[in-house]
């Protein structure tokens, strides 16, 4: 177990984030499974901005890829796409 005081503050620190981080994780794939199960081509429309913009933030704070979001944005919306053709 470490000594120091930084390090007994680094440790409280990376598990306050990892906690964080896992919420917001958990969070997004949450929303993500939610829009997939979508039928409703309006609904759908309605919703593919907020997911947009929660994928944003999620890359801005550097917990997932920003290409990644770019990725699971341009998926989300042919889906989108695909229930308004349907």
């Amino acid at each position: 177990m470490a000594d120091h005081k930084s390090a007994l503050k680094r440790i409280r620190q990376s598990a306050v984030r990892r906690e964080r981080n896992r919420y917001y994780g958990r969070t997004m794939r949450h929303a993500v499974r939610d829009f997939r199960a979508l039928t409703d081509a309006g609904e759908a429309e309605a919703k593919l901005p907020e997911l947009s913009k929660l994928l944003d933030k999620m890359a801005t704070k550097g917990r997932i890829h920003k290409n990644k979001a770019a990725n699971l944005k341009s998926s989300l919306a042919h889906f989108a796409a695909s229930l308004k053709q349907a």
